[in-house]
């Protein structure tokens, strides 16, 4: 009885384990494929934008004509640091501040 009694439970674990491992894979690749198409419909921001939100959340962001690029160059490695900038968006903020001085 005690040896019909070990082989239904370990049965029993056994099927819960593999469940659990399973479902967790699912799940795993249900995430994934959400976020591919989250990021295929996501709106990219432009340098403009960028700058209006990023560089006005400290201080009042200076004109483009304040500077020149080589000027801009040092500002942005300056505040890519200190704002917690990615290198694609204080490229984007370099470009379009370059742009419009």
């Amino acid at each position: 009885m005690k040896t019909i009694l070990k082989t239904v439970i370990t049965g029993l674990l056994l099927f819960l384990t593999v469940g659990i491992l399973v479902s967790c894979s699912s799940s795993k690749e249900v995430y994934s494929k959400i976020t591919k198409v989250e990021d295929e419909f996501k709106i990219e921001k432009s340098g403009a934008q960028l700058w209006g939100e990023a560089c006005n959340r400290c201080h009042l962001a200076p004109s483009p004509a304040d500077y020149n690029d080589t000027d801009w160059r040092t500002i942005s490695l300056h505040m890519r640091v200190r704002a917690n900038l990615t290198e694609k968006d204080i490229t984007k903020i370099e470009t379009f501040l370059k742009s419009a001085n």
